[in-house]
């Protein structure tokens, strides 16, 4: 008998070391997340992998399974815990080592295995761990398999057995960069700066850039995982503005910042400037709808709202469609609907043949940003950018707000601009055009301006994202007026950034 996990434990005590703990709200909608010591020790990691063992059996696949670690002072030890429990429970075990997570993704298909485990608590503050999980490649678990997964651990659920087993591939990190760098160089020689914030990318994208034909300067790829200059996170405006600073010291054609397991690129521009990766994702999309008739692709809500206004899309015959923000939802509905990529306004690009295999990987984004410049080698990334419609769009902010009240807080506010359309009130002077509610609440008024709020899946967070067509001041109207919404809402906290 393996004991019912607790949900809190005291450090320095005998039950810490001798009882497994796992808070519920680690299980999010589609992977987990949970403070190291905090609110899962190494026992209740080691519940997860028996528990995960459970659920790959109950699923009718095959209990074999791909697992790798991020660069975290911790993570080689949660993972070990995790496979203690996986093979427990019966699963052969196939350890990639230190890896980005799309290299655990990759191995699913080299070694011709159906799960996955990464241990990757991704872009978040140290102290903080997690587990991207799969049982039918390319695509990761979403709600339901996350909710039974939850069950089966708190009840301890468990159905352990032998026959479990450990191989681990030497020098997996080989494999994965031979096949992507397979393929002709660049014919264009592009000036690239890697930007990898200290974290686990930095092992590996320089040399995929190199030989892809890039010409590289590498900018925090030291492996150092108290990040010392800042989170790798292409979102923050720190490391933004990092990659600014090396792209004009360097007169660099393009600046590229990987986030914490590599499964995210960001992009700044050859006159130093952000590219907020739904713009990327439309300057891609034209790209690729150039080469693929009648293009398909899929977007999530915080993404602009150019996907169907850009006049070069529609030209091109590319259709999109928005969907719920989630690398595991958005992977999925780009597999259902066989389109040709999905792109999320993170940085989370996934790519279908003939550019990738479906899952989201940052050096694949990587490579299809320096095709495309490639295929326009009197243009810079700056005329791309500015060759699109001019819209004022924020960065991602987040507001505090718990887990346990931001479903709540979002379901309020969805009921709040519900019936402000019924009543056909305006907002700042403004009919609503459109609610889009897949996923929280995305408001489009009359011009075209719109402002969301959803709630993160993988911290006590709210997302807010505003946009316009018109004017930076109707950007920030639009800001003012969600925000006054949420304001109402005790719950909500402070912002980590604002416009």
């Amino acid at each position: 008998m393996f004991p019912k996990p607790k949900s809190v434990l005291l450090p320095n005590t005998y039950a810490f070391e001798s009882e497994p703990m796992v808070k519920a709200t680690g299980f999010r909608e589609y992977d987990a997340r949970w403070l190291f010591n905090k609110e899962i020790n190494l026992m209740g990691v080691q519940a997860l992998g028996m528990g995960l063992g459970a659920l790959i059996a109950e699923l009718g696949v095959s209990q074999e399974i791909v697992t790798g670690h991020d660069f975290r002072g911790y993570s080689a030890s949660i993972k070990y815990a995790l496979i203690s429990g996986l093979m427990a429970a019966g699963c052969k075990v196939h350890d990639i080592g230190l890896a980005v997570t799309p290299m655990a993704y990759f191995a699913q298909f080299d070694l011709d295995v159906p799960c996955v485990a990464m241990v990757t608590a991704s872009h978040n503050d140290n102290g903080w761990t997690g587990v991207k999980m799969g049982a039918n490649r390319p695509l990761t678990f979403g709600p339901d398999e996350m909710t039974r997964l939850k069950e089966i651990v708190l009840n301890a659920e468990f159905k352990n057995k032998a026959g479990g087993s450990y191989q681990f591939h030497e020098n997996y990190p080989a494999r994965y960069i031979a096949d992507l760098t397979n393929r002709p160089k660049l014919k264009r020689r592009l000036k690239v700066v890697a930007a990898c914030g200290n974290g686990t990318a930095g092992a590996f994208a320089p040399q995929v850039l190199e030989a892809i034909g890039c010409e590289v300067i590498p900018l925090d790829t030291e492996l150092d995982h108290t990040f010392p200059k800042y989170n790798p996170n292409p979102e923050d405006l720190e490391m933004l503005h990092a990659i600014r600073d090396a792209v004009l010291h360097h007169k660099a054609d393009v600046g590229l910042g990987f986030d914490g397991d590599g499964d995210r690129c960001g992009v700044v521009d050859n006159t130093g400037e952000e590219i907020f990766a739904d713009k990327v994702g439309v300057m891609l999309a034209r790209d690729m709808s150039a080469i693929h008739k009648d293009a398909q692709f899929v977007v999530d809500v915080k993404s602009t709202g150019l996907f169907i206004t850009d006049p070069v899309l529609q030209k091109q015959g590319a259709k999109t469609a928005y969907w719920k923000t989630g690398h595991s939802y958005m992977k999925r509905r780009t597999n259902e609907m066989g389109a040709l990529a999905g792109f999320e306004k993170s940085g989370h690009f996934f790519f279908n043949k003939p550019f990738g295999r479906g899952y989201d990987d940052g050096m694949v984004s990587a490579i299809a940003i320096c095709d495309m410049l490639d295929r326009a080698p009197d243009k810079s990334m700056a005329d791309l950018k500015n060759a699109l419609p001019k819209t004022w769009s924020s960065p991602t902010m987040s507001p505090h707000c718990a887990d346990e009240a931001k479903y709540g807080v979002v379901d309020a506010v969805v009921k709040h601009f519900e019936a402000l359309q019924k009543k056909g009130e305006k907002i700042g002077g403004q009919a609503i055009r459109d609610l889009v509610t897949v996923n929280g609440v995305r408001v489009t008024v009359e011009d075209g301006s719109w402002g969301l709020v959803r709630a993160s899946s993988n911290k006590p967070e709210l997302v807010v994202v505003v946009e316009s067509p018109v004017s930076e001041q109707r950007m920030r109207d639009m800001f003012e007026m969600v925000d006054s919404v949420l304001r109402t809402h005790p719950e909500v906290g402070e912002y980590n950034q604002k416009i």
